[in-house]
Formats: C-alpha cells, structure tokens, sequence
C-alpha cells in the first residue's frame, strides 16, 4: 500500500476475476498478504476490522492488490457454510509446490525434522499440523498428493498462519519418499498404537522423519514397512487414542526436545 493512504484506497478495481481461491480468518490473510511467494488479488474486509488493522494492512498489503471494504454478510457468501472469516478474507493464487529435493538440499547438515502424513484426509487435522510443525521448527511437511485436503480455506485457517511458513510437499508415491528421506540420513519414526515401544523410550537421530498414519486406520502397511521404528504415545488406558493432531504435536515436541537435549 502507499504510505498514507488508508487501505481500502490501494488502488481501482482492476477488473480482475477472482482466482476462487479464498483465505479467511485474520493470522492465514495476514500471513498470506506478508508471504512474497503468495500472489494476492483483492481483500475483502469489513469496516471494523479495517479501522483495527489499519496500520498492519497498510504496511503488508502490495499495491497491486484491490482491498473492498465490504459487510460480513458478502465475506460470508463467498466461503463454504460457518466458515469463521472474522470479517476478513483474501482472494489469491495457490503457493507453488516446493520440491522435496529443494528441502532436504536446503537442510542436509545439521539436526532436521520432517514429518509425513500417510492419507490424512482432514484439512483441520492437516492445518493443525503445521501449526505445530512451524511451533517446533520442523522444515517440511509430507502428504499424498491424492487423499490428502487441498490447501485452500479451512486448511489455512486451522493452520493459522503455518501454511505460509513450512513447505506443504505433495508426493505420488510416499513410499519411495522415505526411501528417498533414508538416503538424506533421516531416521524414518512411524507412530503406531499397538507398537512395543513408546515415543519416550525411542532415541531419534538428529534427522528424524515422523511419518502420521490417518486416525482409524493408522498407518498403512507399505508405510509401516518403510519406517526405522514404530513407536507408541503412551495414554491413560481409558482413552482409546489421540486425535491425530494431538499425537503429531506431542511427538514434535518429544523429537525437538530430544535433539535439544542430545
């Protein structure tokens, strides 16, 4: 934006369509307007988010992005049912794909965590995961590229901001994946329920490659087969399992500290 001209002032209406693509819920629209690899198109925004955010929208929104100040209502019948906007949303292209051979080029010395979801189909769970993938310092995560939620909205927004900052892989064939993370000189942990070990008693490398299993189902076995351990979290017998998320996110936390620690 120009300094010193409120945002919804950017620029005309170019006339541009709408990628269809929309962003919603203020940490995923900030986040993505703040990313230069996001190409952006038009904010929609209502009054009082605007005169809240002004200041921050000035500064992060590029100029050639139409800013609309709009009513909740019109924000609301552009996105799926009950998605919570907070009165902000951002019409904009998908980040492209990063390559796996870029991540583990970018990160072959030194301590490095990936984690690797095997046909988690939630993008809630999915969002979440990030999120923690960003919390602990995780440099990549893995998904199918079918069977697994597309990055757009809800995803996003569970995400919180996450989807700008980790790269989000997709890959045909997740078994050649972590044959291929085997040769970078990860540690490949699968999380299972029923395995002999727990999470506490596993020793990871300082590379380590957590590969997630869908809930239900767990892992597949093509999945299991192609991991270092299997490992268990350890839960009160009362409760059958963890959500997915949960279970990703204590397991970032065990790994990170583990390599602090080591």
């Amino acid at each position: 934006a120009e300094p010193g001209r409120p945002p919804e002032a950017v620029r005309k209406d170019s006339g541009q369509k709408d990628s269809g693509n929309w962003l919603y819920g203020i940490h995923a629209v900030v986040a993505a307007l703040a990313n230069p690899k996001r190409k952006c198109n038009r904010l929609l925004v209502t009054a009082e988010v605007l005169r809240r955010m002004e200041t921050e929208l000035r500064e992060i929104v590029p100029s050639s992005v139409f800013v609309e100040k709009t009513d909740r209502g019109t924000i609301s019948a552009l996105l799926p049912a009950e998605s919570v906007h907070q009165g902000i949303a951002l019409d904009c292209e998908r980040l492209p794909g990063p390559a796996l051979e870029d991540v583990l080029a970018k990160n072959q010395d030194g301590d490095s965590i990936i984690v690797v979801l095997d046909q988690i189909t939630d993008p809630h769970n999915v969002g979440a995961i990030l999120r923690s993938a960003a919390g602990f310092g995780a440099h990549a995560v893995i998904m199918h590229d079918r069977n697994a939620p597309p990055s757009t909205g809800t995803l996003a927004k569970s995400a919180s901001g996450a989807l700008e900052l980790i790269p989000l892989i997709r890959v045909t064939n997740l078994a050649r994946t972590l044959e291929q993370l085997a040769r970078a000189d990860y540690w490949r942990i699968g999380l299972e329920g029923a395995a002999d070990q727990t999470l506490a008693q596993s020793q990871p490398g300082k590379r380590t490659a957590l590969v997630m299993g869908a809930e239900g189902s767990g892992l597949r076995r093509l999945s299991r087969d192609h991991c270092d351990m299997l490992v268990r979290i350890n839960i009160n017998d009362d409760a059958e399992s963890l959500n997915v998320s949960n279970a990703a996110a204590i397991a970032l936390y065990a790994v990170a500290a583990q390599a602090v620690s080591g």
